[in-house]
């Protein structure tokens, strides 16, 4: 069989999609198949008939990678892997093995217990199966639009009744929601970055001849807006794209490859050259790396791993082979402990990737930044922006969202990351000149415990990207100030912006940094002041300066200083003045008719108690607002006239500063609260 060419279908681009052609595969072999029997090969998929659909996840599903964090790992009895990989796994991580009843769940548990498996991480899911090949049929996990877990059910691609409903059987074992997407598709051969992008062999397309419905299905329920649908350069019936390939990484990807003298090796090659010049999530070519696998006798599987947290368990089969293959992971995923499994029952086809199936860590730490890359243009400092999200449901812990960074390979500087939207964090890079190299990494920490990195390497392989050459005296904004302090509610201050050049400079914005915004900026010019927004762009002449004058609105405070940039950005850069404003000095609103309230106790610990004086059955609102003026809670309740109280349970927010707004009819009251 030949296959020379490739394809990629994405939902953005349907119009554009390429399919490859290739030459009718013949009737494969029953015999020496491992996967099907003769009669489930030519057997119809019952199951399909009566799967039932349900909605895609509300807002949209985000499937996790195999790289994400995970807090289990699910197996089946009778096993498909060994004893000793069983024992790798129960050092650090929960194993969930499927038994058929309590009887059989007794015998593995003496099993474990005699073979030194860690029974305190192990636990049973008394389900009927079919086989072993649980990566097959076992859960798609996604988060959806509410930042809930579930896990997405397809048809299984295999007459397996009992392997079918296994999704169905996790799924409550789990505590979470089920969707059902009705597309035949198997585990082996989907794999996802999480962050929108996927891949598999055309055998998805060989399963659903409606190739939009694919793509409509993977994007609505996965979240997979770019779809890379490849030929299977192996050339085997069961056309898994673990038998050849995975993600290490969002910008990572693991291809095997095989002796020039193979008839398959120019396959190989174009789906290696392929990714190598397509883009990743991140807006750059993947970094692709070979391990070379010939195959045949000798049994060499070694795209068939599975990454569980920061350990790598590669199946090895004790061929000449296996001790560059597992460099070849070290040098990928440098700081991962990767950790060959030998065994006699290895397949080229089928190992531990199809035996084993990652159940994802259910309040996982989340990063998803699309980092900086190539050469940067000048500017006073690089904004590093992230989604950051704790599936917890947790507070981040404070100053502990952050930007490290590293300047021509110095030592390693942090910079903190303020939230600037929904989920959306960031940080400032500063201290650069013309043409040096950064490296840099975003981490973050919640209340949980739980800490994450982007890159998973951290230091060991963090993003990069250069500054572009510059003169310094080409071009000169001077900033007369760096840092405004504000101790009085009345105090104005000002700042100048010089310019020391031979070119005129254009300022197009001059804004402040914040959510909400506590300053009013405006532009001095003589005795008259201005509002900025009014004289915007505004060009400074060579040798010219302008005074920019800052006040304070009244808004709601935070910690003792309210620290704000004001970002200044130019035809050629962008500046920064930072403002810090004392909290004591920013009032909360005064509201034009008052609410009779008083609450108690403050400081407290778990529960805040309001009684309210009303003068009629009123609907009453107590609004909560951290200390970034952002909303964190919300209740409502209907009250008699007369004396009433209202109990707010605080048990789940951190140690802060928070502020209330009580609203009753057309009066309203505000206050501090604190958590000690």
């Amino acid at each position: 069989m030949t296959k020379r060419l490739f394809f990629i279908s994405t939902l953005i681009l349907l119009c554009s999609t390429f399919i490859f052609a290739q030459e009718a595969q013949k009737k494969p072999d029953w015999r020496k198949l491992h996967y099907l029997s003769e009669e489930e090969m030519y057997m119809p998929i019952e199951h399909a008939v009566n799967f039932v659909e349900t909605d895609p996840p509300e807002g949209g599903g985000r499937m996790v990678a195999e790289f994400e964090p995970m807090q289990a790992v699910l197996i089946r009895y009778p096993f498909g892997i060994p004893m000793s990989v069983i024992i790798e796994m129960a050092k650090d991580l929960h194993v969930i093995t499927i038994v058929s009843s309590s009887s059989q769940q007794t015998t593995v548990l003496n099993q474990y217990t005699n073979n030194g498996v860690n029974t305190a991480n192990c636990s049973f899911l008394i389900a009927n199966s079919d086989s072993y090949w649980v990566r097959d049929y076992g859960p798609w996990f996604v988060f959806d639009g509410n930042k809930q877990p579930g896990i997405v059910d397809f048809v299984y691609d295999r007459n397996r009744p009992n392997d079918n409903l296994i999704p169905e059987k996790i799924a409550p074992h789990l505590g979470v929601d089920l969707y059902g997407m009705n597309l035949i598709h198997t585990g082996g051969n989907m794999m996802v970055d999480g962050r929108g992008m996927a891949a598999s062999t055309d055998l998805v397309y060989d399963e659903n001849t409606n190739h939009a419905d694919v793509l409509e299905k993977v994007n609505d329920y996965l979240g997979v807006t770019r779809y890379d649908v490849t030929i299977d350069p192996l050339g085997d019936y069961i056309k898994h794209i673990d038998c050849w390939g995975k993600y290490l990484a969002p910008d990572k990807i693991l291809i095997a490859e095989i002796p020039q003298s193979d008839p398959r090796y120019q396959d190989y090659e174009d789906v290696a050259n392929y990714f190598a010049t397509t883009n990743c999530s991140y807006g750059y070519p993947y970094q692709v790396y070979r391990v070379f696998e010939p195959g045949n006798y000798q049994v060499t599987p070694y795209t068939n791993s599975i990454i569980l947290n920061h350990k790598v368990l590669v199946p090895v089969s004790g061929t000449q082979y296996d001790a560059a293959a597992l460099e070849v992971y070290r040098e990928a995923m440098p700081g991962y402990e990767i950790i060959g499994i030998t065994w006699n029952d290895w397949l080229n086809s089928d190992a531990l990737h199809c035996r084993s199936k990652g159940i994802a860590d259910l309040g996982m730490l989340f990063i998803d930044h699309r980092p900086l890359f190539g050469e940067q243009t000048k500017q006073d400092s690089i904004a590093i922006t992230s989604k950051i999200i704790a599936y917890s449901g947790e507070d981040f812990v404070s100053d502990s969202v952050l930007v490290f960074y590293s300047i021509n390979g110095g030592a390693y500087q942090t910079a903190p990351m303020s939230e600037s939207g929904t989920d959306q964090f960031t940080g400032y890079i500063k201290g650069f000149d013309s043409e040096d190299e950064i490296s840099y990494y975003v981490f973050a920490k919640d209340e949980s415990g739980r800490r994450l990195t982007q890159p998973y390497m951290n230091v060991l392989d963090p993003h990069r990207f250069t500054m572009e050459y510059w003169e310094n005296e080409d071009y000169y904004l001077t900033i007369s100030h760096d840092t405004l302090w504000f101790e009085q509610a009345t105090q104005t201050q000002s700042f100048f912006i010089g310019n020391e050049t031979t070119t005129e400079i254009t300022i197009n914005t001059i804004k402040e940094n914040a959510v909400p915004e506590y300053l009013e900026i405006s532009l001095v010019e003589g005795i008259n002041v201005t509002p900025i927004e009014a004289v915007l762009p505004l060009t400074i002449l060579p040798n010219e300066r302008v005074e920019i004058q800052i006040k304070i609105t009244d808004l709601f405070p935070a910690k003792d200083y309210v620290a704000n940039k004001i970002l200044i950005g130019t035809d050629w850069e962008e500046a920064t003045v930072v403002a810090m404003i004392h909290e004591d000095i920013i009032s909360l609103p005064e509201p034009d008719a008052k609410i009779a309230y008083k609450l108690y106790p403050n400081p407290f610990e778990e529960t805040v108690r309001f009684e309210l004086q009303l003068e009629s059955k009123q609907m009453v609102t107590i609004e909560l607002f951290n200390v970034q003026g952002q909303q964190v809670h919300s209740m409502q309740q209907q009250l008699e006239a007369g004396n009433n109280t209202m109990n707010l349970d605080m048990s789940r927010f951190r140690q802060s500063i928070y502020f209330c707004r009580i609203v009753a009819g057309n009066k309203t009251g505000y206050s501090k609260l604190i958590r000690k």
